[in-house]
Order: structure tokens, then C-alpha cells, then sequence
């Protein structure tokens, strides 16, 4: 799958599971780690959760394996790796106080 197909799946996933306020950035030239991050919210820890899980197991199926998921336990900020793709599902207190979108669009 290209770039901005999995950026178009992954966006696309996560509206399926009523994420919030979603929002891609292009950090190509500004990150030697990914090409695109994509940021929404949850409503809660357990659909932060929820969101990651199931996006995780649709690029699986999809035959993107994820290279990994951090922040499962707490819920507060989920991140997922799909290498080119960098996908943060944060609470909405997180995502205020961190401001990624902020952060990587200057």
C-alpha cells in the first residue's frame, strides 16, 4: 500500500470508530522517523484503546503489520507505528497540552 493510500485507509478507519477531530500532518523534511502523522481524539481511555486496537487489526488485514502500539495501558495517548504513518489517538487533555499539530506544523 503507498503512503497516502494507508494515510487515505488509516483516516478512513478511524472515522469508523467515531474518532474525533482528525487531523494529518506531512512531517516528510522535518522527521527521519515518518512521513505522515495522523492525530485524533477519543472520548475516553477505553475508546483511545478501542480506536488503536481496531485500526491495528484492519492494517493487518489490510497486510500492513503495525511495527508496534504504545501507550495501551494507560489509554491517555495511544500511538501506533505503521512506518510511514504515525498515528496518535490522545484524550482531549492530552492532545491540548502536548498540541503535536502545533508542534509539527511550524
Amino acid at each position: 500500500m503507498q503512503t497516502n493510500e494507508l494515510v487515505a485507509f488509516v483516516t478512513d478507519k478511524i472515522d469508523d470508530m467515531k474518532g474525533r477531530d482528525i487531523v494529518t500532518l506531512d512531517v516528510r523534511g522535518k522527521s527521519s522517523v515518518t512521513e505522515y502523522m495522523v492525530v485524533c481524539s477519543g472520548t475516553s481511555t477505553r475508546h483511545a484503546k478501542s480506536v488503536a486496537n481496531y485500526l491495528a487489526a484492519e492494517c493487518k488485514k489490510a497486510g500492513v503489520q503495525p511495527l508496534g502500539i504504545e501507550g495501551e495501558s494507560s489509554g491517555e495517548w495511544v500511538l501506533l507505528d505503521l512506518d510511514s504513518v504515525v498515528v496518535h489517538v490522545m484524550l482531549d487533555e492530552t492532545r491540548n497540552f502536548y498540541q503535536l499539530e502545533k508542534l509539527w506544523s511550524a
